[in-house]
């Protein structure tokens, strides 16, 4: 897949046939993923490009200067979305500027100018420009005008809820990570950049990845049983999320990751954490020795699965 962080200012309007998606996509969830693939499957119909335009912010952080969790980075957002089959990626900034533009004018500078879009296939309930005015009726009446095809996207619930970006928050930051899976149709995870850490994993044995992750939404403090591919090969993961308390408590929460059988360098390298489910909470220890001999416990608990 193609990446493009900014405004295109014309770099592809020669592509072929572009079908398009647009919008913030954070996790990309089961209803992001079936958006997605009916705008792959219709490109594909048109031997054409299949194009999601994603922000580089979330909307409300700029027009209520809010901060609002996410569930994925930017760049594990691309991620997904590469996965989720598109072939172009475009990453716009979100600024008061775009904010306000009206619907048609958002539809007009994005699709019709800078793609020369064939078609758009919208989530089934979006609302987006100005006010979020806009919405699927809205943009098939601008479609017609500007020989646009508007499609609208499937709905998608489970167990009659309806899958959402905010309700896949409430559930990572609740624990309940099999409720999250259910949402996103996949396992939760996290990535980030491996960076460097105290050494103390190196001093008592135990090699950890420390990472920096982005901005990316945690679940609760605690020990996680994880997966993680490196070089095409997965790794069975022990995860520590916290203050790390028997060491004193630091700036804030750190994530390390004991990759069982990995050796080499990860540092700089982007990995990302494939949570499966929690070993514990995370606790103080009376003494390093008894916090080593609880990670070797959990590090066999992990192999076991």
């Amino acid at each position: 897949m193609k990446r493009h962080l900014g405004v295109p200012e014309g770099r592809f309007s020669g592509l072929p046939s572009p079908v398009v998606t647009f919008g913030v996509f954070d996790g990309v969830h089961l209803g992001h993923q079936a958006v997605i693939g009916e705008v792959v499957r219709w490109a594909r119909s048109l031997a054409g490009t299949a194009v999601a335009i994603t922000f580089d912010k979330h909307p409300q952080v700029v027009l209520r200067g809010a901060p609002v969790p996410s569930i994925s980075s930017i760049d594990h957002r691309l991620l997904l979305i590469e996965r989720a089959g598109a072939d172009l990626a475009i990453v716009l900034p979100f600024t008061l500027e775009l904010a306000h533009l009206s619907p048609e004018d958002f539809l007009e500078r994005f699709l019709a100018t800078e793609l020369h879009a064939r078609g758009l296939i919208l989530g089934f309930d979006q609302r987006f420009g100005h006010h979020a005015a806009g919405d699927f009726a809205r943009a098939r009446t601008w479609g017609e005008k500007r020989g646009v095809e508007v499609r609208r996207g499937p709905e998608v619930d489970r167990a009659g809820l309806k899958v959402s970006s905010s309700a896949i928050r409430m559930a990572i930051a609740g624990g309940r990570l099999d409720d999250a899976a259910a949402m996103l149709g996949r396992a939760p995870s996290l990535m980030g950049t491996v960076v460097h850490g105290d050494g103390r994993g190196g001093k008592i044995g135990i090699h950890t990845a420390n990472l920096d992750l982005h901005q990316e939404l945690l679940p609760p403090r605690g020990v996680y049983l994880a997966s993680c591919t490196v070089d095409g090969k997965a790794y069975r993961t022990v995860v520590n999320i916290g203050l790390r308390p028997t060491f004193g408590a630091g700036k804030g929460d750190s994530v390390e990751a004991h990759l069982l059988d990995w050796s080499g360098d990860l540092y700089g390298r982007d990995i990302e954490l494939v949570l499966s489910r929690k070993l514990r909470d995370e606790r103080k220890f009376e003494s390093v020795e008894a916090l080593v001999a609880q990670i070797r416990a959990d590090i066999g608990e992990a192999r076991r699965g």
